[in-house]
């Protein structure tokens, strides 16, 4: 019985995060994001201001609400590569699946969305700061992952370089985006150029952080 209660508990959370979610994404959309204050994402979602910043500490979360998936995705892409695959070898994969499915975390938003972002000035800074923190947790895992000593720049030098490719191309689907092209050119554009991105840097990282 306590474990249904805790379920049940965990899914109606789950449902009043999505609904701010959706209000503030609405109301951020047609008043913009600097325009729109917490009190009026508390009065659409129907909650106390206190109960959206519990499920949202900044503001910036509540536009960018893929932010823990994005911080983690380059770290998760190396610990699921295959047995001899590179770091840079899955962490390509793991990029082409991703605009494969169009995924919001690769970069694809839609116009409205992507404007908003790009006429933010907060959420153009958090989004730099997403893009460092995600870095900064691949090359913590490339550092576990290859056993480097204290102190090695090689993890952050090889995180630096991927997390740069990574940058480039999800800026790159927010141009395509904001230039008015539709999700499926878009990917098709982004998946034949990030092959000349990614091809750039295999002669330096095709054999760096081989699993075994």
């Amino acid at each position: 019985m306590a474990i249904e209660t805790t379920g049940l508990r965990e899914s109606k959370k789950r449902e009043t995060r999505q609904l701010i979610s959706d209000h503030a994404t609405r109301l951020f959309l047609k008043q913009g994001f600097e325009q729109t204050t917490i009190a009026e994402i508390a009065a659409a979602a129907r909650v106390a201001k206190k109960t959206v910043t519990n499920y949202f500490p900044r503001k910036e979360d509540l536009a960018l609400d893929h932010h823990e998936t994005f911080v983690a995705g380059l770290a998760s892409a190396l610990a699921e590569r295959a047995a001899g695959e590179s770091a840079l070898a899955a962490l390509r994969r793991a990029f082409l699946d991703a605009v494969g499915e169009q995924s919001p975390v690769a970069g694809f938003s839609g116009p409205e969305f992507s404007r908003m972002i790009h006429e933010s000035p907060t959420l153009t800074a958090r989004l730099r700061d997403l893009h460092d923190q995600r870095e900064q947790a691949l090359a913590d895992a490339l550092a576990a992952a290859t056993g480097a000593p204290a102190g090695d720049i090689t993890p952050r030098a090889a995180a630096s370089q991927l997390g740069g490719a990574h940058r480039l191309l999800f800026r790159r689907i927010q141009e395509l985006t904001l230039a008015g092209h539709d999700n499926a050119r878009i990917a098709s554009v982004v998946a034949r150029e990030a092959d000349q991105v990614f091809d750039l840097l295999e002669p330096a990282l095709g054999g760096y952080a081989v699993a075994s």
